[in-house]
């Protein structure tokens, strides 16, 4: 098959790629950095050189392929001139654009937990916005991937636990949060790439359900602090933490909702009624031991 992958060299996109390059598919990844071509030529597959921002570019990557892997770039949350929700939606109505014009009956989207949600769902809004638009194609078959929380994200917190010896927090302490490797998300996404279409759906993928507590456990007895304490705090202190660090204040307000949606409940309500009947194979012990080698680099 002929597979377009968008995300450069990135987390999901690079095991995603490598992947389906070992299965005898032919892979081109997007990415907007001209230097990368020759590591994503070493993984075997070519490199389309150009941005999601550019539908002409985007329509004539896409025209002849068989499949296409949809996600939004990460943006600079720290950038004073970003607006988010217009980058979010500018990118989304390109992939529209680009897969009507193309003709593309395949493609696999990454969403997010809480897509479900028309409101309160701070800075991943946008996603229902997304998938609603992407929904309206017609005679394509999308799949729209909804990982939880990605393992990642905690390496923000390394500066917190070596300055204050804890997480904080306005989610997780008692409450359980629904983990997710980049791996495995590569690998649900391999599985729908190359599956028959099936119309529009939603598959959600997760590795791990540990609570906040329990994460900060395992990271602690990692780096050599088993006493590590995930400290459930105020949206307001969670709020002004992230702008003290330089976060743009309007996605830190974003980021607070999000979480405090993670903690109540309701971002999570719909992954929890459709939640996956095999969970990933990396663990949160497993990515403990990533987290702890970067933990002692910085």
């Amino acid at each position: 098959m002929k597979i377009i992958i968008t995300g450069s060299l990135g987390n999901i996109s690079k095991p995603l790629a490598t992947a389906l390059v070992q299965k005898g598919h032919d892979i081109t990844v997007i990415t907007s950095d001209a230097e990368k071509q020759t590591s994503i030529e070493a993984l075997g597959a070519k490199a389309a050189i150009g941005s999601v921002e550019d539908v002409t570019f985007l329509t004539t990557t896409f025209t002849g392929a068989d499949t296409v892997y949809c996600m939004i770039p990460r943006a600079n949350y720290f950038d004073p001139n970003l607006d988010l929700d217009a980058f979010t939606r500018k990118i989304g109505n390109n992939y529209a654009e680009a897969i009507s014009k193309s003709g593309i009956k395949r493609v696999v989207f990454l969403s997010s937990i809480g897509a479900h949600l028309k409101e309160n769902s701070g800075i991943i809004q946008r996603y229902n916005e997304i998938e609603a638009v992407l929904k309206q194609l017609q005679d394509v078959s999308i799949t729209f991937m909804r990982p939880t929380s990605f393992y990642y994200n905690l390496l923000a917190y390394i500066p917190m636990i070596k300055n204050a010896g804890i997480i904080a927090a306005n989610y997780g302490a008692d409450q359980m949060i629904p983990w997710v490797s980049p791996n495995d998300i590569a690998e649900a996404i391999s599985e729908e790439l190359t599956t028959p279409p099936d119309g529009k759906k939603v598959r959600y993928v997760a590795s791990e359900e540990v609570t906040g507590d329990e994460t900060a456990r395992i990271l602690g007895e990692a780096i050599g602090k088993p006493d590590l304490e995930w400290k459930l705090i105020s949206d307001e202190e969670t709020l002004n933490g992230l702008v003290s660090i330089g976060m743009q204040p309007k996605i830190a307000q974003g980021l607070v909702e999000m979480y405090a949606g993670l903690y109540n409940g309701q971002l999570g309500e719909d992954y929890y009624n459709n939640r996956p009947a095999v969970m990933g194979k990396m663990k949160l012990t497993d990515y403990a031991k990533e987290f702890a080698a970067i933990y002692n680099q910085n």
